[in-house]
């Protein structure tokens, strides 16, 4: 994205119709940012138009507005599932009083791992992988 397609990604009322093309708004990015200034984080995108966009939030997780995490699991099979040829690379980190996790995962690397991410078995492990470093 250039840097008015950017302003404009973070406007709720604004959607470029691609994804969703009967859809008149686009929440996903300006829900991130508020949940993440209310929890008493941050957040920072920046985006090299035709080369690829970087998000990232953080939460401050002892802060009583801050939401459940929810699935994380879920939540990245999801994004490592979207259509298209696109590399996907996610950095989870998280500090706690047990020292936490910190991994990363590339879409093009566990797709080659596993011979592709379109069949049962291949998803199956993706799942068992994607839960595994959760615990760890």
């Amino acid at each position: 994205m250039d840097s008015e397609e950017l302003k404009r990604a973070q406007d709720p009322f604004y959607t470029d119709g691609i994804k969703h093309p009967n859809r008149k708004v686009g929440l996903g990015l300006p829900f991130l940012i508020q949940t993440a200034q209310q929890s008493g984080g941050g957040w920072e995108i920046k985006s090299d138009k035709g080369n690829g966009t970087r998000v990232c939030a953080w939460f401050n997780t002892k802060n009583i507005d801050t939401p459940p995490a929810g699935d994380i699991p879920g939540t990245f099979r999801t994004v490592l599932l979207f259509p298209g040829p696109r590399e996907m690379h996610i950095k989870r980190t998280l500090e706690n009083d047990k020292g936490g996790l910190d991994y990363e995962i590339k879409k093009t690397e566990i797709s080659e791992a596993l011979g592709g991410l379109d069949d049962a078995q291949s998803l199956l492990l993706l799942d068992q992988y994607l839960h595994s470093m959760e615990e760890e």
